[in-house]
């Protein structure tokens, strides 16, 4: 199959966004969820959540303080934000909407009705009152679509770019969340270390893990156990090492591969031998900057390779 190189780069790019988007909206909805929970005087800063998305440069442009409002509404409604859940859903729609001919018609029609319900709703919803079925509409509304896009399209090359762009999306956030959200939410400084099984139990909700560890380890939500479940379980669809599987399943069928692969051999090695409960939270930090470095160059092979004209 023949594909041209803008339109590979629109599904890739379209597929990262969608992931995005959803992430978000978990991400946001189950910390809501978490601040709710926890005793008054426990509970960790709202700029946690910026800096799970290494997003405070963009967050200091506009904004001071690290409050409830000002980050919910970076994170739901900021237009110029890159990683804010209304950019997302648009720059999605704007992508679909450049590729309609190689998508099923159904997919413009949902992509573009999530996008009208965000505009809408995304400035209304950084409030308690809306952002529970704000966030819950969006992460149902991308599931949707991309159940749709899964259960209609060709195993072609059109569906090889949209799994690459959205497991590479999930891996990275996976990383991030258990980087920055545990090194924060589990600092030396915190005093009352009795919430650190609410705030573990939140990780795994944003990434939706909550259940499949719980069949699959245990009723105890402990740092380790979280740790190396949500890094290395093979079952698990949002881990990062059954992303990285995926990933290389569909780089495999692609001319001009062995770039890619490579960099993604090597960052299975790196994963499969790291080690949760030996490891100290400096190390697991500097780990996890190492392995997001190689998703990073992971993204850039992929797209020197097959989105730069001439190269694929």
């Amino acid at each position: 199959m023949i594909m041209l190189s803008r339109v590979a780069e629109r599904l890739y790019w379209m597929a990262r966004y969608l992931e995005r988007a959803e992430d978000t909206a978990r991400l946001t909805q189950a910390y809501t969820h978490l601040i709710m929970d926890i005793p008054a005087g426990s509970e960790p800063g709202w700029d946690i959540l910026v800096h799970i998305l290494d997003a405070e440069p963009f967050f200091r442009e506009n904004h001071r303080a690290y409050n409830e409002q000002n980050v919910l509404k970076f994170l739901i409604a900021e237009e110029e934000n890159p990683g804010s859940v209304h950019f997302c859903v648009k720059a999605a729609r704007e992508n679909v909407r450049t590729t309609r001919d190689v998508l099923p018609e159904e997919v413009w029609e949902h992509v573009n009705e999530l996008y009208l319900f965000s505009q809408e709703n995304a400035a209304l919803s950084v409030g308690r009152r809306n952002r529970h079925h704000f966030l819950e509409q969006v992460i149902t509304r991308c599931q949707m679509i991309n159940g749709l896009l899964m259960t209609t399209l060709c195993r072609d090359h059109a569906y090889r770019f949209i799994k690459l762009g959205a497991l590479l999306e999930r891996a990275d956030m996976t990383t991030r969340v258990i980087d920055v959200g545990a090194g924060a939410m589990l600092g030396h400084e915190r005093l009352n270390k009795a919430v650190d099984p609410l705030i573990w139990a939140c990780l795994l909700q944003s990434l939706s893990a909550m259940g499949t560890y719980r069949r699959t380890i245990g009723p105890l939500v402990e740092a380790d156990a979280v740790v190396e479940f949500v890094f290395r379980e093979r079952s698990l669809p949002r881990s990062v090492r059954f992303c990285l599987d995926g990933i290389r399943r569909e780089l495999v069928p692609l001319k001009n591969h062995e770039a890619a692969l490579k960099v993604l051999d090597r960052s299975r090695r790196s994963l499969s031998r790291f080690t949760a409960d030996t490891a100290e939270r400096e190390q697991l930090h500097n780990f996890i900057d190492r392995f997001q470095l190689e998703l990073n160059t992971l993204g850039s092979e992929i797209t020197s390779t097959w989105f730069t004209p001439g190269r694929a």
